[in-house]
């Protein structure tokens, strides 16, 4: 199972989130559910990184992204990722099976 956690800030905006695991719904290369959740999380990302010129702190490993921006940041990064937190709520509740969405500690 895909399991994404959002951390809430001191301002009540999305300072970062966590995305871990695989969906398991198809062999690797195939799996529709994995390639829906990678892409925003990259889009998301890229968009803070070059778009936004932000320098949140990224961790990526097999089935693991992890990214955090600082409280100074949270304010120019909050649309974006209030948008990716809609965006993996959304496939949660298509693929209930396979993603589950948190709010808390990443």
């Amino acid at each position: 199972m895909i399991c994404a956690k959002f951390r809430v800030g001191k301002q009540g905006l999305i300072t970062g989130f966590c995305v871990n695991g695989h969906s398991g719904s198809a062999e690797s290369g195939e799996d529709i559910i994995c390639a829906a959740v990678s892409s925003p999380v990259y889009m998301t990302a890229n968009t803070l990184t070059e778009v936004l010129a932000l320098s949140p702190e990224m961790t990526e490993k097999d089935g693991f992204f992890r990214l955090t921006v600082s409280d100074e940041e949270a304010q120019k990064a909050s649309d974006v990722l209030q948008g990716f937190f809609l965006h993996i709520k959304a496939l949660s509740e298509q693929y209930p099976d396979f993603i589950q969405v948190e709010r808390g500690a990443l």
